[in-house]
């Protein structure tokens, strides 16, 4: 009896070796479909999702230009000589221009959302702070104010425009 169950275990080596190396075989194969799948849908993903983003992009660029104070000035004249009347003009018109692209932040990076309301923000505090010069008593010396600023230190958006640009560009390449 122990003699003929020898040769049976003998002879169940090469069919378990064969059926180990078909299921390697299959698994391997099924993986591999597995990924290829996962990446072709993550490319249609990819390719149904760059205009999305490239567009969030471009709104946020016009947001930026929007609120750079030189360009806000020329929209947004004073209509009278109180500079606090304007000023509120002012900072409402750039919170209203923010909450319309609020939505825009789920397709942009966030290092690119920071410096959008950083922007934002760097906006409104130099509003605020002309309007806290002693030396400005009217709205249209207020305006003179902020853009004598902006010509010697520059825009607060100039720098998330940067930003938003480079990311933009590594986007297309």
């Amino acid at each position: 009896m122990k003699i003929e169950i020898i040769p049976l275990i003998l002879s169940l080596f090469p069919a378990l070796f064969v059926a180990v190396l078909a299921y390697l075989y299959f698994k391997m194969h099924t993986d591999n479909e597995e990924r290829r799948r996962r990446y072709l849908l993550h490319k249609e993903n990819q390719k149904q999702s760059l205009p999305l983003r490239l567009q969030a992009y471009e709104r946020m660029a016009l947001f930026l230009e929007r609120i750079s104070p030189g360009k806000l000035m020329q929209r947004m004249a004073p209509v009278s000589d109180d500079k606090k009347g304007y000023e509120n003009l002012l900072i409402h018109t750039i919170d209203q221009e923010f909450e319309h692209n609020l939505t825009q932040q789920i397709y942009i990076t966030d290092e690119s959302w920071s410096a959008v309301r950083t922007a934002k923000n760097n906006t409104i505090a130099l509003i605020r702070k002309a309007v806290m010069d002693e030396s400005v008593d009217t709205a249209a010396k207020m305006r003179e104010t902020i853009i004598t600023k902006v010509v010697e230190n520059g825009a607060p958006s100039d720098a998330a425009l940067s930003i938003i640009k480079a990311e933009v560009t590594e986007l297309m390449s």
